[in-house]
């Protein structure tokens, strides 16, 4: 048994590493995020005899005294903390404020990694975020029962390029296309509100891909998807998803299949070019 640290935002995510990490008979620190964490958390790693605290977007220096109380030296990052809101509403402590002082942009890369090398500077390293829940990361190939069409297809080969531009820049990791144009373009708002707003300039037909950064750092702000993304879709009219193999999180698995199926949506594991030049 070894002690581990779960820092937790929202959705599903930190629930699925806090009952992974226990069922390996891991000790298991939990700091919410206290405005992005699920209500449900703390009652949920107290009945897994986890210890659950409570701690405020911005307050970086009380998050790493919480895991060093706790003897942790390992710590997980899980759930997402809306980019946004570093932007407004947040007072840092002085620990998180000489992270931002320093940094020369604030995107999601920079702001993280300074983060996670001021955690190493008191003990404490990052893991890979997908480490214990293995099983869960997006399979290559068709995923669902319906297939992408021959312009469908077309519509995925041109998405990728612009995708992948878009990440490598860090600006977001999902494009929406239609008819080989780019119809949104995921910044700070999240994978959901940019289908939506696909949606809503284009109409149905719209093709969704999510990608992982050229240089993806597993350890943070790793692709994820769920049966609300389906959701997102079909409110949307979209009907195809690609999410790249091996560097993607399927949280709902097989729930988020049969929602596919429902809703008559393709969904694709992509390999990318690069991990096959790999082999």
């Amino acid at each position: 048994m070894s002690r581990v640290g779960v820092i937790a935002g929202n959705g599903r995510f930190p629930f699925l590493v806090l009952d992974a990490a226990r069922a390996l008979g891991h000790d298991v620190t939990v700091v919410a995020v206290k405005e992005e964490a699920d209500a449900d958390l703390d009652a949920w790693a107290e009945a897994r005899g986890a210890s659950v605290h409570r701690v405020s977007l911005g307050h970086l220096g009380k998050a790493i005294a919480v895991l060093r109380a706790a003897g942790v030296t390992q710590a997980v990052m899980a759930g997402q903390v809306k980019h946004v809101k570093i932007f407004g509403g947040v007072i840092p402590d002085l620990t998180l404020l000489s992270v931002l002082t320093r940094l020369k942009a604030r995107n999601t890369d920079a702001l993280i990694a300074a983060v996670a090398d001021v955690l190493r500077d008191k003990g404490i390293d990052l893991l890979d975020s997908t480490l214990f829940l293995q099983p869960l990361l997006a399979r290559a190939g068709t995923l669902t029962r319906r297939q992408a069409s021959e312009g469908e297809a077309a519509e995925l080969a041109f998405g990728y390029r612009m995708a992948d531009a878009i990440a490598g820049l860090d600006i977001g990791q999902t494009v929406v296309v239609k008819e080989c144009a780019v119809v949104a373009v995921e910044a700070m708002e999240g994978t959901d509100a940019t289908i939506a707003r696909a949606g809503a300039l284009a109409g149905p037909g719209c093709v969704v891909v999510k990608v992982a950064k050229p240089n993806q750092d597993m350890r943070f702000d790793v692709p994820v998807v769920g049966v609300p993304t389906i959701d997102a879709m079909q409110r949307a009219g979209a009907t195809v998803l690609s999410i790249d193999a091996g560097k993607t999180l399927v949280l709902d698995g097989d729930a988020f299949l049969r929602a596919a199926d429902a809703a008559g949506i393709a969904v694709v594991g992509r390999v990318r070019a690069s991990a096959v030049a790999d082999r």
